[in-house]
């Protein structure tokens, strides 16, 4: 029997741990959270200052009962569960499920260490119910609001699943952004750039002091620069430097990590968790920039020694904000000697080595760089042309993590009052650009300066109205755009017209209809949800009840008094406030009108009224069309499907449409999924080879079928059935032939037995259960009234 029992969150968690502890010790997991409120019922008792009923998930019944037995069979528990609230929220309800004693030992550490572990076992300390009461509170309000609003939700936006209280601003962020870059007017201006020549015929690439605001300036500027002379002005020397950025924390890890390696969000903290889990870095939710003495003074021996004595130079950060709160240290590697893990996933290994370079670098000189500007003067002209080099003179922290460029841009020998030559002139027209669309990572850093949620929360808030389907990553190809352009060649000014591609995006994050929807919605009915200020007060308290002891209650009062009051207005709102029709013109073929809303199944264009005596014609709005963006062409050209492929005497006229289940060809009654290529694109040749590969599959699956009826016998995952032809949603019917005819041969049914084997079979014991149900329902009902 182990004298000692240890508790971690994580499987993984608990065998490295186990390495590091005796024989005297036993490491068991609990596989996350093991009580929450329950599912049926808010599970919160508001007349009664808001407590909450808790109780064991169903999934964590059997890791309970393990747990309590290996409490029974130890003489000490330690809770070692995560250090941030969460993981103290897990220890208490630990303490709660398992009857231990308040006084049971709690252990943190920030890394999987043997030193870490032994010292936590020597050091422990007492559930801190501060930090429990701040994460119930978070848990409890986000639960009230999850309750109350989203059968509102459900009953005035289609489409709408619910409204977090942390994820509605982030989608709110995404929609604004979008709103502001469709409204953005784009303005020219005619940037200049040039190569001079000096007296050896070395090239300077230079640009000009100013931009012209239309092409009759960059003109006029053009002509007049034609045989002008051009000297040196000035040529200013000055020494710069380049500081390496801080340690990692939660959020810089993920921006980092997306864009040097291209992970999402989700991704990053995904395989952190698991470096952490394995012992190889830090706790990896943490909002400290601090890093221990112990890693400093290891870094310190690495670089002398890679690097040499004048590479070192000691940084002890502080954290600026003072509700840090999640860890006590910046994400490091917990072995500074390991540049590189080995026997792990690529992935890992590539995140690990960035996190390594990226704590070496800390603690690593500047960078020394010597600038050089030099000015042009051109000839009784007010304009100058400017020549910017630089030069690396001491690499310092970038021989470790070279994350801005390093090259030289050198510059020719020139001295002041030298005679250049002009070798190129070139004006372009530029365009003025709106505020970028966010990336995963950006929308974390936006997010963190705004004080909207916390380390441990960042990566479900971003993925989490992409799960919802409110917002979408998505790379798009952009479109062309025409510029203009005023050279001078052979002494003379010529005007030509390029063109480029514009709004080309990757993995960028764009609002989908139902997000403009909702958060119109919410702006108007529920500003304490969706504003960002109140927010990130809200979070400022729970950090308050972390860290000066405020009643949690009081919180949750404050928050949900006028909450509620909102919800109760909302309810009387219509449907049609809510769902606004946006009108986009006229048809041109059958001069109806043409509008965009949100239906049952998503957004959709309608040609007509329906009052109209002909039926309206509907299109489902598709790929990167938004009911907020949508123009008159656009919505026209989906009413261009179906589109007929082709004919063949096999198959007939061969059509490829969209569908609520996507994309589709039909040939005759049936039809074949579109995978890999659009409706407008598939060719008739590509449309056979589905079609042929799907007849093959129904050859080998068809046992058989009968003359003038849509009765077949079919070969299935579970044996051979009948189907009556029908599909899903319109009276499918599939009948287990063993079930019915016993070891008779399919083949051998005849249509008559089929058809009574369909006829005869029984309703769904669902449906059954709850017809009895709602009778229990009705004669408990009447039994009341006649009492």
């Amino acid at each position: 029997m182990a004298k000692n029992l240890v508790i971690v969150e994580s499987p993984a968690k608990a065998k490295t741990i186990e390495k590091f502890l005796g024989k005297d010790y036993i490491v068991k997991s609990s596989i996350g959270h093991i009580r929450d409120m329950p599912k049926k019922g808010m599970g919160i008792d508001i007349e009664n200052n808001f407590t909450p009923t808790y109780e064991i998930t169903a999934d964590k019944k059997k890791v309970v009962a393990d747990l309590r037995k290996a409490v029974k069979n130890s003489q000490q528990v330690y809770l070692a569960t995560d250090e941030d609230r969460e993981g103290e929220a897990i220890a208490w309800h630990l303490l709660e499920a398992l009857g231990l004693a308040k006084d049971t030992p709690r252990i943190v550490f920030h890394e999987i260490t043997k030193g870490a572990i032994t010292n936590a076992i020597s050091s422990p300390r007492i559930v801190d119910q501060q930090l429990v009461d701040a994460q119930q509170a978070r848990r409890i309000i986000d639960r009230l609001v999850g309750f109350e609003i989203s059968p509102v939700l459900w009953r005035k936006i289609s489409g709408a699943r619910s409204a977090g209280r942390v994820q509605s601003p982030v989608m709110r962020l995404v929609v604004e952004r979008e709103r502001e870059i469709n409204d953005h007017a784009a303005t020219s201006t005619y940037k200049v750039k040039a190569e001079l020549t000096n007296s050896a015929l070395e090239v300077v690439d230079v640009k000009l002091n100013k931009d012209f605001s239309n092409k009759a300036e960059a003109l006029e500027f053009a002509n007049a620069l034609i045989g002008k002379d051009l000297s040196i002005a000035s040529i200013e020397e000055k020494p710069s430097k380049r500081s390496p950025k801080l340690p990692f924390i939660t959020s810089t890890l993920q921006q980092e990590a997306s864009q040097k390696l291209g992970f999402s969000v989700k991704q990053t903290m995904t395989l952190a968790q698991n470096l952490y889990r394995e012992g190889a870095i830090t706790y990896m939710r943490t909002d400290s920039f601090t890093l221990s003495e112990v890693a400093i003074s290891a870094a310190e021996k690495i670089i002398k020694k890679e690097f040499g004595n004048e590479y070192h130079q000691p940084r002890r950060y502080k954290t600026k904000d003072a509700s840090a709160q999640e860890a006590h240290e910046a994400i490091r590697p917990t072995d500074l000697s390991k540049p590189n893990i080995f026997g792990i996933e690529e992935q890992a290994a590539r995140l690990y080595s960035l996190i390594y370079k990226r704590t070496l670098a800390c603690q690593m000189s500047d960078a020394q760089l010597q600038k050089t500007q030099v000015k042009i003067n051109i000839f009784e002209r007010d304009e100058q042309f400017l020549a910017n080099g630089e030069v690396l003179t001491f690499p310092g922290f970038l021989r470790a993590y070279d994350y801005l460029s390093a090259e030289d841009k050198l510059l020719p020998n020139l001295n002041q009052g030298d005679k250049l030559k002009l070798a190129s002139f070139c004006a372009k027209e530029s365009f003025s650009k709106p505020k970028p669309r966010y990336t995963e990572a950006s929308l974390v850093k936006k997010v963190e300066e705004m004080g909207i949620g916390r380390p441990s929360t960042f990566a479900s808030m971003v993925s989490t109205v992409q799960d919802r389907n409110y917002v979408t990553k998505e790379t798009r190809e952009g479109a062309q755009r025409e510029f203009q352009l005023v050279e001078i060649k052979d002494n003379s000014v010529v005007e030509s017209c390029a063109t480029e591609t514009v709004g080309a995006e990757k993995n960028k994050l764009f609002p989908t209809s139902v997000a403009y929807l909702l958060n119109d919605f919410l702006v108007k009915n529920f500003n304490n949800i969706i504003d960002y200020e109140f927010t990130a007060k809200l979070e400022s308290d729970f950090d308050t009840i972390a860290a000066d002891g405020v009643a949690w209650q009081g919180v949750v009062q404050n928050f949900y008094d006028p909450f509620h009051t909102q919800v109760e207005l909302a309810k009387d709102i219509s449907r049609d406030e809510t769902h606004g029709v946006r009108d986009l013109g006229t048809d041109p073929k059958s001069k109806k009108p043409v509008s965009v809303r949100f239906g049952r199944y998503g957004a959709f264009a309608q040609i007509g009224h329906k009052d109209d005596e002909e039926k309206p014609a509907f299109a489902s709005l598709r790929g990167e069309l938004v009911i907020e963006t949508i123009t008159l062409e656009e919505a026209l050209e989906l009413f261009n499907m179906p589109r007929t492929v082709g004919e063949t005497d096999d198959f007939g006229i061969i059509k490829a449409n969209y569908g609520r289940f996507g994309p589709y060809i039909q040939y005759g009654k049936k039809y074949v999924s579109l995978k890999e290529i659009s409706p407008e694109e598939v060719s008739l040749k590509e449309a056979l080879e589905l079609i042929k590969a799907k007849e093959k599959f129904d050859a080998e699956r068809i046992i058989k079928t009968f003359k003038d009826s849509e009765i077949q016998v079919l070969n299935g995952r579970y044996g051979p059935y009948i189907w009556n032809g029908k599909k899903k949603g319109k009276g499918q019917k599939n009948i287990t032939i063993k079930k019915v005819f016993g070891d008779k041969s399919p083949a051998d049914l005849t249509l008559e037995e089929c058809q009574k084997a369909i006829t005869d079979k029984p309703k769904s014991k669902v449906k059954k259960k709850k017809t009895v149900k709602k009778t229990v329902k009705k004669t408990a009902k009447k039994t009341a009234a006649k009492k």
